[in-house]
């Protein structure tokens, strides 16, 4: 369990220390992967079809913040004021209403990029653009409209996303949802766009469907389902894919839809959450798409369970975590801490690929 950076990892992780920094996966070994690394670009991202200045505006990514030069990623994304409405999401620090003080946050945080709206991005692109790199979410799920409805509305283009000097865009789309056909089909040829111009394509690959709650129990987050999803954003070229961490597995045939095979839940797989994000990076055509997952609401036990979080994504192949809520929605020292400690486990070299 070795020496850390600047955190006490295994004091963090509690009594699941033993269990989640010595556990190793026998379904899908780790050396079948394309794991990240300081030439992840040469060794893996240059064999891709994409514009040299891609492979540019990755590297500015790469290069950026405490991670940098590792392969991995920090990244903070405040795009929440649409998700979640501005009041919901900024009353408990109204400082980050100020599009400034987002940013401020992902620099001194030592984080890769900022991800957030164009509204945000344009405001004080001028003074930032060239200090930390920009990934401007295209489009949102906005809650004013009455009765709430889940949809995903292109807020931006492409166009005005370069213009502004982001590196990169990104998007959602809900998978499984009776939009998603549609939203695929806009996201393709948006980042069919943005490779033309160079640059990175993140998906935030979620799944929606009521139905996909059965008997108690949340499918949105298991790894078959997620897994698929992730599978669906390498298709449509995502560079990166944001994923929430998969808990539990056996989506498919609980729902009874879709289509499985036995050892996705038995040979390939266990109950391990290593073993489930695993299956989720294996998605990811073995990591050649990066696998980022994100960090979840803000709660009591921000600390454990992201440092949690980012060693089950490192082990399992992943290249970082995305991680909000848990770090602007608190004193701005207690944010920057936090990043610091998810960072610490990626700067860690004895914590290894599982």
């Amino acid at each position: 369990m070795g020496s850390t950076i600047g955190t006490d990892i295994a004091t963090s992780l509690g009594d699941e220390a033993e269990y989640l920094l010595d556990y190793r996966c026998e379904g899908i070994p780790g050396d079948t992967l394309h794991l990240p690394g300081p030439d992840i670009i040469e060794r893996v991202v240059s064999h891709k079809h994409r514009n040299p200045s891609v492979l540019r505006s990755l590297g500015s990514m790469l290069n950026t913040g405490r991670l940098g030069g590792s392969g991995y990623l920090s990244i903070l994304p405040v795009d929440q004021g649409i998700e979640h409405t501005a009041g919901a999401s900024f009353a408990p620090n109204p400082r980050y209403f100020d599009p400034a003080n987002i940013v401020e946050l992902a620099i001194e945080g030592g984080c890769n990029a900022v991800a957030s709206t164009v509204g945000v991005l344009s405001s004080v692109s001028r003074q930032y653009a060239h200090r930390i790199p920009f990934i401007v979410k295209l489009n949102h799920n906005e809650l004013l409209t009455y009765p709430t409805m889940y949809d995903q509305t292109l807020f931006a283009s492409v166009k005005q996303s370069f213009d502004l000097g982001a590196v990169a865009v990104g998007a959602t789309i809900y998978y499984g949802s009776p939009e998603s056909r549609r939203q695929i089909t806009e996201i393709a040829e948006a980042f069919e766009y943005a490779h033309e111009l160079g640059m990175v394509t993140v998906l935030w690959a979620y799944l929606r469907n009521s139905d996909f709650k059965k008997d108690g129990v949340d499918y949105h987050t298991a790894a078959d389902t997620t897994g698929q999803a992730n599978h669906l954003a390498a298709t449509i070229e995502a560079d990166i894919v944001k994923q929430k961490q998969a808990e539990g597995n056996g989506g498919f045939p609980a729902i009874g839809f879709g289509k499985s095979h036995p050892a996705m839940y038995d040979s390939l797989t266990s109950d391990h959450p290593i073993d489930l994000v695993r299956w989720q990076v294996a998605n990811c055509y073995m990591g050649r798409a990066g696998l980022i997952n994100s960090g979840g609401p803000s709660g009591e036990d921000d600390m454990h369970q992201a440092i949690r979080t980012a060693v089950i994504n490192k082990r399992a192949g992943g290249m970082g975590l995305i991680s909000g809520r848990k770090a602007f929605q608190k004193p701005t020292a207690e944010g920057v801490a936090l990043l610091n400690a998810i960072q610490d486990v990626y700067l860690d070299e004895s914590i290894t690929i599982a």
